[in-house]
């Protein structure tokens, strides 16, 4: 069906194709691939893109990594010591055999639970070419019992484990035209130029200050958000987030800045929240002065602030995921919805809820393939993401089976999983391990069975970018070598391991997306293939806009109806019944606090040693000049950074974009092949994971990696 809309581009010497990242930046952007010769010389923005979508220079140049030296092209089979990266080549039917015999011992002498699936964000965009459901829907053909899976996820676990409770139902984001209606726009913890919540938030929030609306950044660094987008810029030390909005909302109760109205109609829970703040529940009052010696915001600033943002409507606050990747990150997260509810800009046009503002509205109807094939009853089991590596060891849950394989699909975890030195121990306890992947990456260094996989621009998908918008992925060129898709290689082990029609039924990739095209709301296909944008129509959607419209006709899905401002339910599940600060301060041991936040030419650990983003942004830890003058550390000399955990060597970067107190070293970075011994101090690389634990914020056992003390000494 799709071969009349790609047959004019097949006739011409040179070939425009649209394609689109299915990657885990936050962008799905509308791309062109331009082709001469068989090779993709140039990725530029679809000209039928939204008018304020861009993309970025990871997308501009994806199809570097498509030639790069480094890239797999022929499974790998590993003939040396793990840590050794040693592997000879081997063809597909060698490889599979290989695969589908261990797999299938390992299930019958332990259980398919003894499995144990990393569906990392390698692709995670596409209707069909998704590495998360495709590596579900494989490994829950394995038996009765499933396998044993992830939960959560390392960018929004507490967030994701508290929104439930809050709201009932995921749709709580906005779309980002609505901006332009704000008078007020606050940043928190929210990097939009490198983390791209969405390809066109960047643009908005630009065209909304372009017109006056003031827009303030609350974060420990002047990232690149704070240098383009604020007119100013609050530091406030990392996991400190919540103690600074306890603060802002005592400020407004004091002063009469609430407003009760609002709460009374769509939210139940303000006056425990209320009593708490004041101090009337054995928790002291979170004033100003308080929260100042927490937060390294003065009092005056504080009260400012408050008074600024209850007083300015609609005011959109804007949280990243940094706030909720810490102890207590998921208070951080209630308390911005708070906040929100307190000042009435929840639910109306340039407002926004606090949290979820990048999506979670829904996009034109359109499927993806099922996670879950007709008549699978395999009920599973999953490990919190974050512990990973201790239920391999047996930490995590002491009496479950042991786990003894691992299934990794566009997954790196163990780079960047926290504590790599107990990740690699991890890795050496497993009878087999096997992944897909395009590099030799430190996790695929680990294992036993290296399959070359294709990349977006080497097969046809649909892709879901934030947004009401359906971008059409085409096919641009042939996959190197032996590359296959990773749908593909599932389709042949399912065949060796006795389950190829239940897993495909009865479809490969191309008929299921033929099929769920023709199933779809996209009437003109051929034109929707030729152009590679549908639009779905509204841009200026607000989420859980019936509740709003009628609170009581429409309530929510939660036990009051309402947003639930504080929670007997979240109370049962161990956290506290209202929002409260339970953040960790440094001690005399290990006195900065670090943090790792996305790299801006990365995305995850993708990128980590492409050399023209090695080049544009090499690893660093930036330590402000105080900092840096107290541990007699220069710029550009090597230092050592030690936590309780391990420790790593970088160069130093010496800045006042950073405030004093913290020093931040960006996630991703791959760890050098081997330190001596295991000892990080061999390891130049800079990669933050020698230094976080494993130990979550609780109760969502999410990642805490904002919340890592460390300190900083030259280098011998």
């Amino acid at each position: 069906m799709r071969d009349p809309g790609l047959a004019k581009w097949r006739r011409r010497a040179t070939k425009e194709i649209p394609v689109s990242c299915n990657k885990d930046c936050g962008g799905g952007c509308a791309l062109i691939a331009r082709v001469e010769g068989g090779r993709i010389t140039r990725v530029f923005d679809n000209p039928r893109r939204p008018r304020d979508m861009r993309g970025c220079v990871r997308g501009y140049r994806a199809h570097e990594a498509v030639y790069g030296p480094e890239r797999i092209t022929e499974p790998l089979i590993r003939n040396g010591p793990r840590s050794s990266g040693r592997f000879r080549r081997a063809g597909w039917e060698e490889a599979l055999d290989l695969v589908a015999e261990r797999i299938e011992r390992i299930c019958r002498t332990f259980g398919s639970h003894a499995v144990l699936g990393f569906a990392g964000s390698g692709s995670c965009r596409g209707a069909v070419h998704n590495t998360a459901i495709l590596t579900h829907r494989f490994l829950s053909c394995l038996g009765p019992d499933g396998y044993t899976g992830t939960k959560g996820s390392y960018s929004s676990a507490a967030q994701s484990f508290v929104l439930p409770y809050l709201f009932g139902r995921p749709d709580v984001g906005i779309d980002p035209l609505t901006l332009l209606r704000s008078r007020l726009i606050l940043l928190w913890g929210a990097n939009i130029v490198d983390t791209r919540f969405g390809a066109d938030l960047e643009t908005v929030v630009g065209r909304a200050r372009s017109r006056g609306v003031p827009v303030i950044a609350v974060d420990p660094r002047r990232s690149r958000t704070v240098e383009r987008l604020a007119d100013e810029w609050i530091p406030i030390r990392p996991g400190a987030d919540a103690a600074l909005m306890s603060a802002m909302l005592h400020t407004m109760v004091n002063e009469d800045l609430v407003d009760r109205d609002y709460l009374e109609r769509h939210t139940t829970g303000f006056e425990m929240l209320e009593s708490q703040l004041l101090g009337a529940r054995d928790t002291g009052a979170a004033t100003p002065e308080w929260a100042a010696s927490i937060t390294g915001v003065s009092a005056e600033s504080i009260r400012s602030l408050a008074r600024r943002y209850a007083s300015t409507k609609p005011t959109a606050l804007i949280t990243g995921l940094s706030i909720q990747r810490t102890v207590g990150g998921e208070e951080a997260v209630r308390l911005a919805v708070a906040l929100q509810a307190a000042t009435g800009n929840i639910g109306v046009p340039g407002g926004s809820p606090g949290c979820n503002v990048w999506g979670r509205l829904p996009g034109p109807r359109f499927g993806r393939i099922p996670a879950n094939p007709v008549g699978n009853t395999a009920a599973g089991r999953s490990v919190p993401v974050y512990r990973w590596p201790d239920a391999i060891l047996g930490n995590e849950s002491p009496t479950s089976p042991p786990i003894r394989a691992v299934y990794a699909v566009g997954a790196n975890y163990l780079c960047t999983g926290s504590d790599i030195t107990k990740n690699r121990r991890a890795f050496d306890a497993l009878d087999f391990s096997v992944c897909h992947d395009y590099f030799l990456t430190p996790t695929a260094r680990r294992c036993d069975v290296v399959l070359p996989a294709t990349t977006f621009l080497e097969r046809d998908d649909v892709v879901f970018p934030a947004g009401n918008y359906l971008f059409y992925s085409a096919r641009a060129v042939d996959p190197p070598g032996a590359a296959r898709d990773d749908y593909d290689i599932f389709a042949e082990l399912a065949g060796r391991l006795g389950f190829h029609d239940r897993f495909t039924e009865g479809r490969s990739s191309s008929d299921w997306l033929d099929f769920l095209l023709k199933d779809s709301e996209v009437g003109d296909i051929e034109e929707f293939i030729a152009c590679g944008v549908y639009d779905g129509g509204d841009h200026e959607r607000i989420g859980l806009s019936s509740f709003f419209a009628d609170p009581t006709g429409s309530p929510l899905p939660t036990p009051s109806g309402k947003i639930e401002l504080a929670s007997a339910r979240y109370a049962s599940a161990g956290g506290p019944e209202a929002p409260v600060y339970r953040g960790v301060l440094p001690d005399r041991a290990y006195p900065l606090m670090l943090v790792s936040p996305h790299a801006r030419y990365r995305i995850n650990s993708q990128n980590a040693t492409v050399e023209w983003a090695v080049r544009r942004e090499p690893q660093r830890l930036v330590i402000h000049p105080d900092d840096a003058a107290a541990r007699r550390v220069r710029h550009g000399a090597l230092v050592v950074v030690e936590s309780e955990i391990g420790a790593v060597s970088v160069e130093a970067e010496v800045t006042d974009g950073i405030m004093p107190g913290v020093v931040c070293l960006p996630a991703g970075m791959w760890p050098a092949a081997e330190p001596d011994g295991d000892d990080a101090r061999a390891d130049r690389s800079g990669a933050p994971n020698y230094l976080t634990s494993t130990e979550p914020t609780m109760p969502s056992r999410g990642a805490r990696t904002h919340t890592v003390f460390v300190d900083v000494r030259p280098a011998e």
